[in-house]
């Protein structure tokens, strides 16, 4: 089954730079004098990589076909921001800033979305995502309208957004991408009149 290694690539992936996110958050938080080059670098080699593990994503199918619903253009807008990072990075933070809170803003809206629909379906850590998500978006607001323009503080906010959306993506990925139980077997029914 070519799709479930996808699903579970992409689970795996979406697992790993989602901690390796909130390392980076943590990092920028406790070390905000941190090399805005060498931050910018990194951070944009962990966003291409998240927008590749977003796309293959997409293009799994997971059993709830829930958490991977919208990562064709969040994995091509991650793609994008990556690549500007990586290749103007010191040239780039006020963009950068503005790039990650309109993604990151973005992103927790679909979560929302996301956990209103694992409502629906059924799942228990509806709520969860829906609260993480809540914070993600005013990370990504505060991105957005940064109250200081002052490189210590948007490190920090930076390190804060990031921090956020890698426990959003976390949760979401642990709690709404199932994989196929391989006792199952997968049946299209269709009605006939």
């Amino acid at each position: 089954m070519i799709s479930e290694r996808y699903t579970k690539a992409a689970k795996t992936g979406y697992i790993a730079m989602s901690a390796i996110l909130g390392a980076i958050g943590i990092m920028l938080i406790v070390v905000p004098d941190f090399s805005a080059v060498l931050a910018a670098r990194i951070c944009g080699g962990t966003l291409a990589a998240f927008g590749i593990f977003k796309l293959i994503g997409y293009f799994s199918k997971d059993l709830y076909r829930l958490a991977f619903q919208y990562d064709l253009a969040f994995g091509i807008l991650l793609l994008s921001i990556g690549a500007v990072m990586l290749i103007r990075p010191g040239k780039a933070i006020h963009f950068i800033c503005a790039m990650m809170g309109v993604y990151i803003l973005a992103d927790g809206l679909m979560k929302i979305q996301i956990s209103i629909d694992a409502k629906r379906f059924g799942l228990r850590s509806w709520v969860y995502i829906l609260i993480t998500a809540f914070f993600a978006c005013i990370a990504g607001l505060l991105m957005l309208f940064r109250p200081d323009n002052g490189a210590r503080i948007l490190t920090i906010l930076l390190g804060i957004s990031l921090l956020s959306e890698g426990v959003l993506n976390l949760l979401t990925a642990i709690t709404a991408v199932k994989l196929r139980n391989k006792n199952i077997i997968d049946v299209d029914f269709t009605e006939n009149d």
